[in-house]
This record gives structure tokens, C-alpha cells and sequence, in this order.
């Protein structure tokens, strides 16, 4: 039976090598505006897991992505080694196996898989702007 302690997100991150902290905190900023969408000021109140799927994640990363740059979103995330919403999965997955966070059984990397392109979620047409 192994007795180890549990691992911190900057140990985690630095052992793992493919995406830089920064990408982790994005990742938890996305997932806080998720668990808004998804349970509004309902989340605020109520103490526990406020589960979110991994499209409903997704999508929330997209948003916030593109609050944040803008049209520069696409060449951040590329910047992390994110190139596709898989990448967002494998960060998740990579946090609960670590017990950072949590999972329901029907929870599976595949969830995070094509959920969107981001060529066109970053793209011009994402701002609703034309070149």
C-alpha cells in the first residue's frame, strides 16, 4: 500500500512536461465560468461538486479563450502545446488521476474529443469579425 503524499498542481505540471502552469490556471478559470453556466448562482450557494461535462468545459474554455485574446486566443493555446479540445481533456484527466479533481464513472477522455475546431473557434468568424 503506498503512503505517498499527494502532489501539488506545480509538482504535477512539472513532471507531466506537456502544457505550462499557465495553461492549468486557464484551465480552472474555464472551469469556474462552466460551473456557472451550467448551475448560476446556484453554484455559489450550494457547498460540493458541481459536476460539468467535458463539452459543457469545452465550450467554456472556447468563451473565455476568446474574452480574454480575442483573435490571439488561437496563437496562446497553440503557445501551451494546446492544439485541439483532446489537449483540455488530457489536462483534466491528468488533474483527477492526481486526485487535483474529481470524475463521475461516465466521465472518459473521448468526452473532450473533436468537441470543436479550433481554426474556426478561434477564427476571425468567432468575434464576428470579417477580414
Amino acid at each position: 500500500m503506498k503512503d505517498n503524499p499527494p502532489k501539488d498542481l506545480e509538482t504535477i505540471v512539472r513532471e507531466d512536461g506537456r502544457y505550462p502552469l499557465e495553461a492549468f490556471m486557464f484551465l480552472q478559470d474555464g472551469l469556474k465560468r462552466a460551473v456557472k453556466e451550467v448551475y448560476g448562482e446556484r453554484a455559489e450557494r450550494e457547498e460540493g461538486p458541481h459536476h460539468v461535462t467535458g463539452q459543457q468545459l469545452c465550450y467554456a474554455l472556447r468563451d473565455e479563450a476568446i474574452e480574454r485574446w480575442g483573435l490571439l486566443a488561437r496563437t496562446v493555446l497553440k503557445r501551451w502545446g494546446i492544439n485541439s479540445t483532446l489537449d483540455f481533456g488530457r489536462m483534466v484527466f491528468l488533474l483527477t488521476e492526481n486526485g487535483l479533481w474529481q470524475k463521475t464513472e461516465e466521465d472518459k477522455l473521448e468526452d473532450f474529443r473533436d468537441v470543436y475546431d479550433f481554426d474556426e473557434a478561434f477564427g476571425p468568424s468567432s468575434l464576428g469579425e470579417e477580414l
